[in-house]
C-alpha cells in the first residue's frame, strides 16, 4: 500500500520542535526586518510623553485650568494606556514602540508599584473612619449603622445635612457614647471628648473642626475637614481654587496643633498626589499610602476613580487601611487601624 504522508528526520521518525528554537527562529526573521525599528514612532512617542508626564507632573503649570492638579488628581491611571499601546506595538512589530512602552512601565511601576500590594500589618489599638455620607443620601440611618459596623472607636462624618444630623445621632448613639458637631461635620468616639471647635478653612460657614479625644493611651487631636468641592468645566478647566486655599488654612491650623498626636480624617477633595494640597499632605501621613491594601480609591462609589477621603495622622504608626461597603452615599467610607504610644 502506497502511503500518503510521511515525514523523515535523521533518527527515522519526527519531533516537534522546541519551543525556544522556534522563539530564536521568530526573533531572527524579526531582526532581519528594516522596519522593526522605524515602525510604531507614534506608538513610541505618546509613551514617552506619557513618561514625561508621570515623571514630571508636579512641573505641569496650574495657572491654566489647574492643569497640574487634575493630572495628579488621576495620575495612577495613565498606567491603563501601557497595555493599550503595547497591542498597538504587538501589532505593528515595532521594537522601537516596545522599548519605549517597557520604560514607562517601568515608570509606573516605580511611582504605583507599591500602592498595589498589601502593606497593612496585625497591630494597632485604635481603629478610626471617616465617611462623607452625601447630604442627598436616601437611607442616613442605614449609612450610620453601616459604618458603626466598622468596630471604628473613632468616626468622622462630613457633609451632615442639618435635618439628618439627629438621624445620626440616634442610629450611633449605641456604639459611641460622646459625639460633637460643628456646622456640616462631625466627630463619634467610644472615648471621651473636649475642646471641641470649629477651623476656619476660609469659606465662610463651618466645614471642618478640631476635637481633643482622651484615648486610653493618650489624648490625640482628631480633626474633620471637608474642603470645598471641585469641578472640571469646559470653559474654565479644574476650578479648584476654593478648595486650595481651604487647604492651605487647614494646614496651618495642623502646624498650629500643640498635641503630638493628631489624626485627620474627611473628604479632602483631592489626592495625595495633589501639590495643590501639599501644606496639609508635607506635615501629615497617609494611611493608604503607609499601610492600605491596594489603592483604596473611594470616589465616586459606583465606580471608585481616586481616593478623596482620606485618613492621615502624626506622631501616630499606621498599621492598616483599607475602604468599607458602600451605603447610600456617592463615596466610599474609609477606615485604618493605627497605634498610639503612650
Amino acid at each position: 500500500m502506497a502511503q500518503a504522508y510521511m515525514t523523515e528526520s535523521g533518527n527515522g521518525g519526527s519531533e516537534p520542535e522546541p519551543s525556544g528554537s522556534r522563539f530564536r527562529r521568530r526573533l531572527a526573521e524579526l531582526s532581519k526586518d528594516p522596519g522593526i525599528w522605524r515602525r510604531g514612532g507614534v506608538i513610541a512617542a505618546i509613551a514617552v510623553l506619557i513618561s514625561l508626564v508621570m515623571i514630571f507632573h508636579a512641573e505641569l503649570p496650574n495657572d491654566v485650568g489647574n492643569l497640574g492638579s487634575l493630572t495628579e488628581t488621576f495620575l495612577p491611571w495613565l498606567g491603563l494606556a501601557v497595555p493599550l499601546l503595547l497591542a498597538g506595538a504587538v501589532l505593528r512589530k515595532s521594537a522601537t514602540a516596545l522599548i519605549a512602552l517597557v520604560l514607562t512601565g517601568a515608570v509606573w511601576v516605580n511611582l504605583f508599584g507599591g500602592l498595589v500590594t498589601d502593606k497593612s500589618g496585625s497591630g494597632g489599638n485604635l481603629v478610626v473612619a471617616t465617611h462623607n455620607v452625601d447630604a442627598d443620601n436616601p437611607d442616613p440611618r442605614g449609612t450610620a449603622e453601616a459604618v458603626a459596623k466598622s468596630g471604628a472607636d473613632i468616626l468622622a462624618l462630613t457633609e451632615l445635612k442639618g435635618s439628618a444630623v439627629p438621624v445620626y445621632e440616634k442610629a450611633l448613639a449605641g456604639t459611641y457614647k460622646y459625639h460633637a458637631v460643628e456646622g456640616t461635620v462631625g466627630v463619634w468616639s467610644k472615648y471621651p471628648l473636649s475642646a471641641s471647635a470649629p477651623v476656619d478653612i476660609r469659606m465662610g460657614w463651618t466645614r471642618a473642626m478640631r476635637a481633643t479625644v482622651d484615648t486610653p493611651h493618650g489624648k490625640v487631636a482628631a480633626f474633620v475637614a471637608h474642603l470645598p468641592s471641585v469641578r472640571v468645566k469646559m470653559n474654565a478647566g479644574f476650578t479648584a481654587n476654593q478648595r486650595d486655599d481651604s487647604a492651605d488654612a487647614l494646614g496651618a491650623a495642623l502646624a498650629a496643633e500643640p498635641l503630638k498626636k493628631v489624626i485627620l480624617l474627611g473628604d479632602l477633595n483631592g489626592t495625595m498626589n495633589d501639590r495643590a494640597l501639599s501644606e496639609v499632605t508635607s506635615q501629615m501621613r497617609s494611611t493608604q499610602g503607609a499601610a492600605g491594601d491596594g489603592f483604596g480609591f473611594s470616589w465616586p462609589a459606583q465606580f471608585p476613580m481616586a481616593r478623596i477621603d482620606q485618613i492621615m495622622v502624626r506622631g501616630i504608626r499606621p498599621e492598616a487601611s483599607w475602604t468599607l461597603p458602600r451605603t447610600g452615599s456617592d463615596h466610599l467610607p474609609v477606615a485604618a487601624r493605627v497605634t498610639v504610644k503612650p
